[in-house]
């Protein structure tokens, strides 16, 4: 019944009966079980790669938190927080285990949380070898000694191959996410995309620390330097967090997902990191290309016979990526935990191309960008978008936080105020004209930027040395070493005044209509963070 050389488990207590259990398989173990049953294929560069199916990314609809005693008056019920009956989850639940018994199945002891004082146990349970990979990669790794005694919190149930019914199920169709705090599970079903698993779990610390930890959950990464200086750098997907914080001259702390607690420590959640690949290259992300290897897993990417894999090709989906361990990663800080940040990045990919490449916000502007968490879409990442898009998803990761925004904006106004932090804007976006028009930001710029930062040439904050910026009132640096002089005005890009306030204006007008469904929760000293009115 138990293929494991550590211990004996057993599944009865979840249910899940007569079950073949492959248990804790090494990563080796698992690349081989994946080949063996043509469910991926070996790439020209080690990693394996799959295809999750009808699903390549996350389904916010299908995310659910089930609603009783402990999550009731808590939670922030809205259109991002969906609530769950319980009788329903105990029915979908038993339908689930009951598909799962019988099988085989993957299943892994892990944990989250590289501080110690912080540790949650978990144990994963996967219908398929690639996700129970997945799970490998992306939590901590217990080691052997721990495992003997190992007694899990949490359980993540997943299961791509079964499908609800809706009608009966009390989901909105066949896919599904549900977080039970009552219970401690995950329940994951009908969707193959890997990252449901580890985005479960981060929501649900995402309750646990701020409520019962008096710690702060940050969907951001993090770096720290050869005299222990930590880096923090928010931001959505595609605005270069894994790229700007794997850098080969400071330690990685983590890519993703980090609590910021009380004692004045900043730690990983993850054991691993899960990155955006589309355009990768050798030249440009060196520490990432590498990290493809064995152990690595790449999900919808499309490769040629020889196993080469075209990472300019979308054809799947824009959201390829890779999953790998952090080991991976040359330099990476051991264990994942640094000190109090020094300076926090908030990262925007900013399509309208009128925000400057970098700027420093006072703090009543980064609480105010923080509950924005601007980003913007651009033409051809959904059907029918021609135009850029404003894309704003609360603290920079609406989809995983269930309180309501401003509690955790409020924690982290109180601990960049404590710890005298220095927090900046930087638009990995376009400049001289909206995307189609002007370019993307180049990379060598973009890291010049923050390199400028962390050595303090940016902290001479003066008028001769800085500009505010006449519609979102941040200031933006005059002079950067390594940077073209007139990159870092956006308006002086353009070539055209007319044409570029109005596009700044009509962002800021987005920017106070989103804000619009916060400002009864937010302070007067929040709300003067933001652009100024319409005045063109």
């Amino acid at each position: 019944m138990v293929d494991t050389n550590t211990k004996t488990i057993s599944l009865n207590s979840l249910g899940i009966k007569n079950a073949t259990i492959r248990y804790q398989l090494s990563s080796d173990e698992l690349h081989n079980e994946i080949l063996l049953k043509k469910q991926g294929k070996e790439s020209s560069l080690g990693a394996i790669a799959i295809q999750t199916g009808e699903f390549t990314g996350r389904s916010p609809m299908d995310r659910f938190i089930v609603k009783d005693e402990i999550t009731k008056d808590e939670v922030w019920w809205s259109d991002i927080n969906l609530p769950f009956d319980s009788d329903k989850f105990d029915a979908l639940y038993l339908k689930v285990v009951d598909y799962l018994s019988e099988k085989e199945i993957f299943v892994r002891d892990s944990y989250a949380c590289a501080d110690e004082n912080y540790t949650l146990n978990i144990r994963v349970v996967n219908e398929y070898p690639w996700s129970n990979m997945f799970a490998h990669n992306m939590f901590l790794r217990p080691t052997a000694k721990a495992l003997k005694t190992f007694t899990p919190e949490w359980t993540v149930i997943n299961a791509p191959g079964f499908m609800a019914d809706a009608k009966t199920d009390g989901t909105r169709q066949h896919n599904f996410a549900i977080l039970n705090f009552s219970k401690k599970i995950a329940l994951i079903g009908g969707t193959g995309y890997t990252g449901e698993i580890k985005k479960g779990i981060f929501s649900a610390l995402n309750f646990i620390l701020p409520v019962s930890k008096n710690t702060l959950p940050m969907h951001c990464s993090a770096n720290v330097g050869e005299k222990g200086d930590t880096a923090i750098f928010f931001g959505l997907s595609g605005t270069g967090k894994t790229t700007l914080s794997t850098d080969p001259k400071r330690s990685l702390i983590g890519d993703d997902e980090h609590g910021w607690t009380a004692e004045n420590s900043v730690f990983n959640f993850e054991g691993g990191c899960y990155a955006k690949v589309i355009n990768l290259s050798k030249e440009q992300e060196p520490e990432i290309f590498s990290a493809i290897q064995k152990g690595a897993i790449l999900e919808n990417v499309i490769m040629n016979d020889k196993g080469e894999v075209d990472f300019s090709d979308t054809s799947v989906t824009q959201n390829i990526r890779v999953s790998y361990p952090i080991y991976h990663i040359e330099n990476i800080q051991k264990p994942s935990i640094g000190k109090n940040p020094k300076n926090i990045f908030f990262l925007t990919a900013d399509a309208f191309g009128v925000l400057p490449p970098i700027s420093k916000l006072t703090p009543s502007q980064a609480a105010y960008h923080f509950i924005s968490g601007y980003t913007a879409k651009v033409a051809g990442t959904e059907a029918g978008v021609t135009e850029p898009v404003p894309s704003f998803s609360a603290c920079f990761g609406a989809p995983f936080m269930p309180l309501h925004p401003t509690r955790y904006a409020e924690m982290l106004a109180k601990k960049m105020k404590e710890a005298n932090v220095n927090v900046w804007l930087v638009n990995t976006g376009w400049s001289g004209g909206k995307y189609g028009e002007g370019r993307r930001m180049p990379l060598k710029y973009t890291r010049a930027m923050i390199t400028a930062v962390l050595n303090r040439d940016l902290n001479n904050y003066t008028y001769e040395n800085y500009h505010i910026h006449s519609v979102f009132g941040v200031a933006q640096p005059r002079s950067c070493p390594g940077v073209p002089t007139e990159l870092l005005s956006p308006r002086a890009t353009w070539n055209n005044d007319d044409a570029y306030y109005k596009t700044a204006f009509k962002l800021s007008n987005a920017f106070r209509e989103n804000f619009k469904q916060f400002e009864e929760f937010a302070s007067e000293e929040i709300r003067r963070g933001g652009p100024q009115r319409y005045a063109y």
